[in-house]
């Protein structure tokens, strides 16, 4: 699939670091035209940063995504949204979910699945997540999309903290060079982009929820103090999750918590 005019190759220039405290945050201070010792050029779309070590990953709704040195994937892409709106974000975020699937699922299996909105998952264990953060302009315009995908890769030993984590080379036995399967996320990122940008969401959304974790099954959730148990339906093409629980309700991303495996 070709690019469209206009959209350049996704992980030109992709920028290698050692150590950085976030790869999006590194991103964003090029965004905000910063020259760096890496990298002395301008902020473009399809740049990439990938680092060996990053000592302050950022998660979903501000937790730490942790990762153990030269064992897995910190990457973050830089896009100019361009004809898509701030106001209808879920697009882009399904577009990176699919880009991460396409990617690990070549490799893994196709036990793999996207965890609503955009993890990562291997059977009932999450192998990674996506951040989106973005740069609006005064006068609203969504100038800046920064795509941070944290996967892991090589780590064997995780943190007890964490339920559920798998890495590839848990599922497949093989080691790999992390910089190198990064590099194919940006291939994988491009094609998914430029099928957003020629098709229309819809191709997206249907591929979306034929990999999406869970649907059809029932799952415990927990919104405030209250459990219940929903039945998962889809994803509305808004983003907001679908559950019947005696009557269908939509649900935005953090209004519920997902409580797997748990009472």
């Amino acid at each position: 699939m070709s690019q469209l005019p206009g959209i350049g190759p996704f992980g030109e220039p992709f920028i290698e670091l050692l150590t950085v405290d976030s790869t999006n945050n590194y991103a964003r201070r090029l965004i905000q035209g910063e020259k760096l010792p890496e990298f002395q050029g301008e902020a473009v779309e399809g740049l990439a940063v990938f680092a060996h070590e990053q000592v302050a990953g950022k998660g979903q709704r501000g937790r730490q995504w942790g990762s153990e040195k030269e064992a897995n994937i910190a990457l973050s892409l830089l896009v100019k949204p361009g004809s898509l709106r701030i106001s209808a974000p879920f697009p882009l975020s399904a577009c990176a979910a699919l880009a991460a699937y396409d990617f690990f699922s070549g490799l893994a299996g196709e036990a793999t699945r996207i965890k609503w909105p955009n993890d990562l998952y291997w059977q009932d264990r999450k192998a990674g997540g996506i951040l989106i953060e973005n740069s609006i302009s005064a006068s609203g315009n969504w100038e800046w999309a920064i795509i941070g995908t944290g996967i892991n890769i090589n780590q064997v030993q995780f943190p007890p903290e964490l339920p559920n984590p798998v890495s590839l080379r848990q599922i497949t036995g093989q080691s790999y060079v992390p910089a190198e399967l990064a590099r194919r996320i940006c291939h994988s990122f491009g094609l998914r982009y430029t099928q957003l940008l020629r098709e229309g969401f819809a191709p997206l959304y249907r591929d979306y929820l034929q990999v999406l974790y869970k649907k059809g099954e029932t799952v415990r959730f927990k919104k405030g103090n209250r459990l219940f148990d929903g039945l998962i339906k889809g994803v509305s093409p808004d983003g907001r999750l679908q559950v019947l629980h005696g009557f269908e309700e939509e649900f935005a991303f953090g209004e519920i918590e997902w409580r797997l495996g748990q009472g």
